[in-house]
């Protein structure tokens, strides 16, 4: 767990999360669906660091920065064969160890959560099925239904859902796309280290904490006051500072 000199919030009412790579190691079936799209297409071969370098983007965004200046028609067969590929359900996805019970603690607590992610709405929601946390979330945003990272409206609209100030929110995730939307939105960017983006990556954009493992996030917000692990209550929703 890496510290940054940046001001912590007083008190915290939304933990906004990305999916792919911060609660979900989906790294693997990512690329191999990429990959794969590619070769069907016959398209020029592009490596696994970078498919991996768009993760986090929306799908047209992410088509884009791998084969710019192709159009319209090109990006929407581009994204069918990968969809095609990504729910063929060759290779399937699981949580990060203790994402689950991490994200139980928190909502447990008294947090409101919520997901901000690239995946379109149909991936999201196979996710959710597959992983039994569509219960946990009091919203959730996808890149098909708004504009993709980093740009910030995906997690304005998150905000005014749920009515929640940008100076009670945090936004956890893997990727320099997740803490640059952070920062134009106003909410306090928290790094994981062991997604797709590489530690020096994002502490470029200084974010409060960069973590080695999501179960680090209970033990960073106790020791910011923000979390108390022996209380029933929500300490949420009270400034401890």
């Amino acid at each position: 767990m890496t510290s940054i000199t940046r001001h912590t919030p007083d008190a915290v009412r939304l933990i906004v999360f990305d999916w792919d790579g911060t609660l979900m190691d989906s790294e693997t079936q990512i690329v191999h669906s990429i990959q794969s799209a590619i070769a069907d297409l016959e398209l020029e071969a592009r490596s696994a660091d970078a498919c991996r370098n768009i993760i986090g983007l929306g799908l047209q965004e992410a088509v884009d920065a791998l084969y710019p200046g192709r159009g319209e028609r090109f990006r929407d067969i581009f994204v069918a064969r990968y969809r095609h590929h990504w729910f063929s359900g060759i290779h399937e996805s699981e949580l990060f160890p203790g994402a689950r019970e991490t994200l139980e603690l928190l909502k447990e607590a008294g947090f409101d959560l919520a997901v901000a992610t690239g995946k379109g709405r149909a991936g999201l929601d196979k996710a959710l099925r597959q992983t039994g946390l569509s219960g946990m979330f009091s919203a959730t945003r996808c890149s098909d239904e708004t504009r993709s990272k980093p740009h910030p409206r995906m997690l304005n609209e998150i905000l005014q859902e749920l009515q929640i100030d940008s100076r009670q929110t945090l936004m956890v995730g893997d990727t320099e796309y997740d803490l640059q939307m952070a920062t134009q939105a106003g909410v306090s960017p928290v790094a994981v280290s062991y997604g797709v983006h590489a530690r020096e990556r994002l502490l470029r954009h200084q974010p409060l904490v960069c973590l080695d493992r999501i179960t680090e996030l209970l033990d960073w917000l106790a020791e910011q006051r923000l979390f108390d692990t022996d209380a029933t209550a929500p300490q949420s929703l009270v400034v401890l500072k």
